[in-house]
């Protein structure tokens, strides 16, 4: 094609605009700038005007790459109990999605497949089984090292993988990232690497002096569960009631009572959500209910008195109704641990106890000897009821008042130490039950105890105290015992007694201990000072409930 161009000659800069107009004509429907048909090799090209050759045209430049989205580095999952370590990492972590699922390793699938239909139930996503994993999931599978209850929780490539050497410990992982999405939302990129300082962790409920329903108590577990805590500790039979169903002896059973499939059912779900029950019998003490069925195993002073819940522990009688509960409730309760009482035994409160209760001291001597004494007598009674129960393989406790020193016999040396404190008569000091080796479980009555009522000047235990104040160390008062024997506390329990049973209902008590229990939970799982602020971390605990 030709063009005419009118007017005064312009030379080369003209004809350059005008193959610059032609190549964005070709262009601007689409084509290439290449030229047409017909015009490649071997064909010759149209004549231009006689002019010097026009430059070439400027070569089109390459697209460049879209730039790569770039990560802070993570910061570690908000959660309660926080973890105990988390390695960082860039990326944009995970959160639930339309395509998210929650699947199992095939091999662990009768293992983990309740765990797993939790979790997915939780995220309101779909359980999938073993089927292979897509991007998206959350994967549970058993292996790797690390001790009992630990946990992996990777999340990398847009998915997520817990793991842990046990059932335990993979749940947990499902925990953490349970409330790491009620609080934020997502999971942060990076891995979890958890376990908690302390293997026994629990809370306690007298559920003998004020009745709780099957319901409330269960409603507890999945409380303590989120929190990570393994043990339920249920105080069932003291002076005011004796509060589960008894086929033994159904006279010293209370009115308001829970029946043996409500135990069944409660026991059901603690297992599943890895917690242990863990029954007591309280005795020789504490057995109102039961004396008010058999008077007849009353102790009486030498003055006449009656001391409340306090049975004839030189009455074999005594011994065998004591006994047949034990054996009942064993068989209701499968879990490893017993709690055999032994506390305020009353003829040892008193200041002489010999001349307050000769017949006891009479049955002391005819048993150990001219040096034997009721407080032998009392050991005694509670190596025969471990005995009983030792057979059913459960670890064996009771509470420290319920031990004596200096006596000609002791109590069996399997028998942990239940420490709450320091102010009865007879009690002894933390580091004397340490340095003899003994293990404890750490009840200190200072901090963990929650009294309905608060009787005798007691006060509720706040959250923030056991936050900023108590260890696992601190078993009596406020100063905690030596570091070296720290393996040898197995852990703690928050404990609610109910003195004045009237003076808060059920849902009152749930509130009240609901701070006290979350810090209790962070304190043996991480005994170290707290990252967070008091108030930061009642903010934290708010928002990883839902």
């Amino acid at each position: 094609m030709r063009y005419s161009i009118r007017g005064p000659r312009r030379g080369p800069a003209l004809l350059a605009a005008a193959v610059a107009l032609v190549t964005v004509a070709a262009c601007s429907d689409g084509s290439s700038s290449a030229p047409p048909a017909g015009t490649g090799a071997g064909t010759t090209a149209p004549t231009a005007a006689p002019t010097s050759a026009p430059p070439p045209p400027s070569p089109t430049p390459k697209p460049s790459p879209t730039p790569t989205k770039t990560y802070p580095l993570s910061v570690a999952p908000q959660v309660v109990p926080a973890v105990r370590a988390h390695q960082a990492a860039r990326g944009p972590g995970w959160k639930p999605g339309p395509d998210t699922g929650v699947v199992v390793a095939a091999k662990d699938e009768a293992a983990l497949g309740d765990e797993a239909k939790l979790i997915a139930g939780e995220l309101r996503v779909p359980y999938r089984g073993t089927a292979a994993a897509r991007p998206g999931d959350v994967t549970l599978a058993l292996g790797g090292g690390g001790a009992a209850e630990s946990y992996t929780l990777t999340v990398r490539d847009g998915g997520i993988r817990i793991t842990g050497p046990d059932q335990a410990g993979v749940f947990y992982g499902t925990r953490t990232l349970k409330q790491s999405v009620n609080a934020t939302g997502a999971m942060p990129e990076g891995t979890v690497t958890d376990a908690p300082a302390k293997p026994q962790r629990g809370l306690m409920v007298d559920i003998a002096r004020k009745y709780f329903t099957a319901d409330w108590i269960e409603n507890r577990l999945r409380e303590m569960a989120d929190l990570k805590l393994n043990q339920l500790g249920l105080h069932f039979s003291d002076d005011q009631g004796f509060r589960i169903a008894s086929d033994t002896h159904p006279e010293i059973v209370s009115e308001r009572h829970l029946s043996k499939a409500e135990v069944r059912r409660i026991v059901a779900l603690a297992q599943s959500l890895h917690i242990q029950v863990v029954p007591e019998i309280d005795s020789p003490g504490h057995l109102g209910a039961v004396i008010d069925a058999h008077p007849d195993l009353q102790l009486v002073s030498a003055t006449g008195g009656r001391p409340r819940g306090t049975v004839d522990i030189s009455d074999p009688a005594a011994a065998k109704i004591v006994d047949e509960l034990l054996r009942e409730y064993t068989g209701l309760f499968p879990g490893a641990y017993w709690h055999l009482g032994g506390d305020e035994y009353v003829a040892l409160m008193a200041k002489n106890p010999e001349a307050t209760y000769p017949e006891l001291a009479r049955a002391a001597t005819a048993k150990y000897g001219p040096s034997g004494r009721i407080q032998d007598l009392a050991t005694g009674w509670l190596n025969d009821r471990a005995a009983v129960v030792r057979p059913t393989g459960k670890a064996l406790r009771a509470w420290n008042d319920g031990f004596f020193a200096g006596g000609v016999t002791s109590a069996a040396p399997d028998l942990q130490v239940a420490y709450w404190t320091g102010a009865e008569i007879g009690a002894r000091t933390p580091t004397s039950y340490l340095s003899a080796g003994r293990k404890m479980i750490n009840y200190n009555d200072v901090f963990l105890y929650y009294i309905l009522g608060q009787p005798r000047g007691q006060t509720y235990p706040t959250g923030r105290r056991i936050y900023e104040q108590w260890t696992p160390l601190v078993l009596r008062g406020t100063t905690p015992v030596p570091a070296r024997y720290d393996p040898q506390i197995l852990g703690g329990s928050f404990a609610v007694w109910c003195d004045l049973a009237n003076a808060q209902t059920e849902a009152q008590v749930a509130a009240g201990i609901r701070m006290p229990l979350t810090a209790t939970a962070q304190k043996l799982w991480d005994a170290r000072q707290p990252a967070l602020s008091w108030a930061a971390f009642q903010s934290l605990a708010a928002k990883v409930r839902g």
